[in-house]
C-alpha cells in the first residue's frame, strides 16, 4: 500500500490522496476472466474500498502486446496472475513472491506442478499467497480446507471438479451420443474448440492434485494423478445403469488408503442418495469427509469468465484483509496406486445356454461377487449389466481378463466404478 502524501488543489487533490492510499493490483492477462475481473473490480468499487479499507487501483497489466512485467511489479502491492500455463506464469510468480507481493492466481496447473516451489517463496517472503479460483470456481472449497477444516482430520474429498465434462454426461443420460452432447456443449459455451484437457479428465486430475495437498498436506503432481475420461463411455450404460438408479459422473478423489493416499479421476456411478448424483449441467460439487464432520457437500457454479473473476476478486479481498499463512511444510506419504469400490460390469455375449454362469463363475474364481444382474438382447448381441460388491481393482482387472477369454463373450467387458455410500 503506498503511503499518503498530503496535497492542496480541492477535488483534484482529493482524487490524488485516494490514489496514493489505493490497493495497487497489477493484473497478469486480460482474457476472458481479466477482463471479467477489470469490470467486476470498477462495478464493485464502493463494496470493495469499505471492505478493504481502501480503494484498489489496476496499476499495470501486462498481455502479449502491451505492458512491462518488472515495471508492474514494482508499481504492485498485488500480482493477479491470469495469463495460466507454466511459462512465464511461473517465473512471474516467484518474482512477486520474492518481492513480498501478494499472489491471487486462477492457474490450477501452475499450482499442481509448482505449488510447493510457490508455498516455499511465500513462506520465505512472508507474502500472501490465493488461489480459490483454480478449483470449482466460485465454491469455496479452497478456503474451507484452508480454515474451517484446517486443524480436522480429514479421510476423504472427492467430487465433481469439471462442468464440461458433467455437462456431456448430462446430456448423454438424457440421450445423446457423446458427439452430440460435446457439440451441444461447444454450442453452448461450456465445452473449449478443443475440448481434450477437459474429456481426458486431466483438467480435473490439476485440480484434484491441489485438493490432496491442502487435505492431506502431501505434495502431488498432476502427473502423478491417474486419470481416465469420457470419450470411451456409452450411451447405453447410461440407460441400463439407470434401471440400477445409478447416475454417471466423472469424480475426481483423494483419501487415505493402506497408510497413504490415494488420488485419481474417472467415470463412476452414483446411487440416487448420493449428494453428488442430482448435480446437472457445467456445475461441480464436492464432498468432504471426517470423523468428526461426517460429510459436508458444496455445489456451484464451475467455470464462466464472470464466475471464476468473482473468486479472483474474493481472494484479493483476503489477501488485503485476512493475512493467513500459506500450506506448511509438506508431509510424507506414500501414494497409493489401487483402490477398492464396487463395479459397474458391461459385457456383450452370445445369447447361449450358460453363458451367465460361466461369467458368474468367471468372476466367482477372482473373488467378485455381484449385487445385481441386467440381461438385456437376444441371439448374438446380448448384453450382461452387473454391479458387484467392493472389489480392488486390480483384482477386478485379472477377473475381467478371465472372462475375456470365454468362449461366447464377444468383446473385453467395460468396468465403471460404483460409489455406493448415499447419506440418506
Amino acid at each position: 500500500m503506498c503511503a499518503e502524501a498530503p496535497l492542496a488543489g480541492g477535488a483534484s487533490a482529493a482524487a490524488a490522496v485516494s490514489a496514493s492510499r489505493a490497493h495497487r493490483v497489477g493484473l497478469l492477462g486480460q482474457g476472458t476472466v481479466g477482463s471479467a475481473f477489470s469490470r467486476l473490480v470498477a462495478e464493485h468499487a464502493e463494496q470493495i474500498e469499505r471492505r478493504c479499507g481502501a480503494p484498489v487501483a489496476i496499476s499495470g497489466v501486462l498481455t502479449r502486446s502491451r505492458g512491462e512485467f518488472e515495471q508492474i511489479l514494482a508499481e504492485s502491492d498485488v500480482i493477479v496472475e491470469l495469463i495460466g500455463g507454466l511459462e512465464p506464469a511461473r517465473s512471474y510468480a516467484l518474482s512477486a513472491l520474492a518481492a513480498g507481493k501478494g499472489l491471487v492466481s486462477a492457474n490450477k496447473q501452475l499450482l499442481a506442478e509448482h505449488g510447493e516451489e510457490l508455498f516455499a517463496a511465500a513462506r520465505a517472503s512472508g507474502a500472501q499467497i490465493r488461489f480459490e479460483a483454480a478449483v470449482a470456481g466460485v465454491i469455496p472449497v479452497i478456503r474451507v480446507l484452508q480454515e474451517s477444516l484446517a486443524c480436522d482430520r480429514l479421510e476423504r474429498i472427492h467430487g465433481i471438479v469439471n462442468g464440461t465434462t458433467n455437462y456431456i454426461l448430462s446430456a448423454m443420460a438424457a440421450g445423446r451420443s457423446y458427439a452430440q452432447a460435446l457439440e451441444e456443449a461447444q454450442r453452448e459455451g461450456f465445452a473449449e474448440a478443443d475440448p481434450s484437457d477437459d474429456v481426458s479428465g486431466k483438467d480435473a486430475a490439476a485440480k484434484m492434485a491441489i485438493l490432496a495437498r491442502l487435505a492431506f498436506g502431501v505434495p502431488v503432481r498432476v502427473s502423478a494423478v491417474p486419470h481416465e475420461g469420457i470419450e470411451h463411455l456409452q450411451s447405453d450404460d447410461l440407460l441400463y445403469a439407470s434401471e440400477l438408479d445409478l447416475s454417471l459422473k466423472l469424480i475426481g478423489t483423494a483419501e487415505r488408503a493402506d497408510g497413504g493416499i490415494s488420488v485419481r479421476v474417472h467415470p463412476a456411478f452414483l446411487y440416487g442418495g448420493h449428494p453428488l448424483a442430482s448435480v446437472s449441467g457445467p456445475y461441480n460439487a464436492l464432498t468432504v469427509e471426517s470423523e468428526a464432520i461426517t460429510e459436508i457437500t458444496m455445489s456451484g457454479p464451475g467455470a464462466g469468465g464472470i464466475q471464476t473473476a468473482s473468486a479472483v476478486l474474493g481472494d484479493l479481498c483476503s489477501v488485503l484483509t485476512l493475512p493467513s499463512p500459506p500450506p506448511p511444510e509438506p508431509l510424507s506419504l506414500p501414494l497409493i496406486e489401487d483402490f477398492s469400490s464396487a463395479f459397474y460390469l458391461h459385457v456383450e455375449v452370445a445369447d447361449r445356454p450358460g453363458v451367465l454362469a460361466a461369467v458368474a463363475g468367471a468372476l466367482g474364481a477372482h473373488g467378485v461377487s455381484l449385487k445385481s444382474v441386467l440381461q438385456r438382447g437376444l441371439g448374438g448381441n446380448a448384453r450382461l449389466v452387473m454391479v458387484t460388491h467392493r472389489i480392488a481393482r486390480s483384482r477386478l482387472a485379472a477377473a475381467l481378463a478371465a472372462v475375456s477369454q470365454l468362449e461366447h463373450v464377444r468383446s473385453a467387458p467395460r468396468a465403471i466404478p460404483v460409489i455406493e455410500e448415499e447419506f440418506r
